[in-house]
């Protein structure tokens, strides 16, 4: 008996190897005519996957896994672009927290939207079947992720 599961992990990283190096660029050229923008992407993509409406820079370093001066760079690009207001929290005035505009929400609508089709079009020409099990393992596979 062969175990289905062989070779998984090196086809995984194949995967993010090819996409860390291809997707990203295109989506930020296909969705503002600049490649630049990947980095706003990563931001609003991390500040939205902070729980709560509570997101500081520390939570952007954490969900990008770069260090806080890293994380306060990128974070300031994306206010200066428009994508994202920092603001004091409720509870502490001294801490900031960081609000998507709506030029952000657009902007991360847009990315997960082409997220969306190149999933699809990737999978087209597998049975609806596979490819709805594959979303639903790869979903399953990003909730477990530790420390998230």
């Amino acid at each position: 008996m062969t175990d289905d599961r062989h070779g998984g992990g090196p086809a995984l990283f194949r995967l993010v190897r090819f996409w860390s190096r291809r997707g990203p660029l295109r989506v930020s050229a296909e969705l503002t005519g600049e490649e630049r923008r990947l980095q706003d992407i990563q931001v609003l993509e991390a500040v939205a996957a902070t729980p709560g409406d509570q997101a500081s820079v520390a939570d952007v370093a954490h969900q990008l896994g770069i260090d806080r001066s890293g994380a306060s760079r990128f974070v300031a690009d994306a206010v200066a672009h428009g994508y994202l207001v920092r603001g004091a929290a409720a509870d502490d005035a001294r801490r900031a927290v960081l609000t998507v505009t709506p030029a952000g929400r657009e902007l991360l609508d847009g990315a997960l939207a082409w997220q969306e089709r190149v999933f699809g079009e990737l999978t087209a020409h597998w049975p609806a079947a596979d490819a709805a099990d594959f979303a639903r393992h790869l979903r399953r596979l990003a909730e477990e992720l530790p420390g998230q």
